[in-house]
């Protein structure tokens, strides 16, 4: 049976609740609170849900993460950042990044980042936790990505490109800083080509469950976030 969250619910039920199908449904309702999004990142839960519907969280098996040590740049990539046409920047244009992320794709119907998500994960930014990597070029931004930083973990929600390459020269430069900073893991959530092409491998829920637990225990890095990595090194 799936759980179903009230106002008042502090605690999301334990991860093996989780459906198989759908895979990794593992409660309904609740709000998107940040005290209750912070829980649910904690957990190795996140939102998924269409708008006008009950918030629906999630919690996949297995679980789609990018160790950064095994980020895998392709020779055209590993060209095309080191042309340096473009410019780096982090938390300029959070709300900008998440509206295109929210853009309408051809390969899925409607959105989820609908503009109940966009409020919540503002305010996540707002408090430092929630951060936008975008990449800008001639003055324009070309693409990017968000998600959420939690001790040495980093939750990616979502990317965008308005240009080739964009969203992936955003990525790297995004995994190679937090190598600096000895983050240990991304969650990349659900299995993509276009992030297996990058590094990204699945792994079991629970081996998931046991990594996450010892990076959120490690000391906040919030605020804006500075990146002082440039590729190449």
């Amino acid at each position: 049976m799936i759980h179903w969250l009230t106002p008042n619910d502090k605690y999301f039920p334990p991860l093996e609740m989780a459906l198989d199908e759908p895979n990794g449904l593992i409660a309904v309702g609740g709000n998107l609170s940040s005290q209750r999004l912070l829980s649910a990142y904690r957990c190795g839960i996140f939102p998924w849900f269409n708008q006008g519907e009950p918030i629906l969280w999630w919690s996949p098996n297995p679980r789609m993460v990018l160790f950064p040590d095994e980020l895998k740049i392709s020779r055209s990539l590993h060209k095309t950042l080191k042309k340096h046409h473009y410019e780096i920047r982090t938390d300029s244009a959070f709300i900008s990044v998440m509206q295109a992320c929210a853009a309408p794709r051809k390969e899925q119907e409607g959105t989820w980042i609908h503009p109940e998500m966009i409020s919540a994960y503002t305010v996540l930014h707002e408090l430092g936790v929630a951060h936008s990597v975008e990449t800008w070029i001639e003055g324009n931004l070309a693409g990017g990505l968000y998600g959420v930083a939690l001790g040495e973990m980093f939750f990616g929600e979502s990317m965008f490109s308005h240009v080739t390459d964009a969203s992936k020269i955003a990525f790297v430069h995004l995994v190679k800083q937090l190598q600096c900073w000895n983050f240990g893991m991304i969650d990349c959530q659900m299995k993509t080509r276009h992030l297996a092409s990058l590094g990204a491998r699945e792994i079991p829920r629970i081996d998931f469950a046991q990594i996450l637990n010892n990076l959120v225990i490690a000391p906040e890095k919030t605020g804006k976030w500075y990146f002082d990595y440039v590729y190449p090194e």
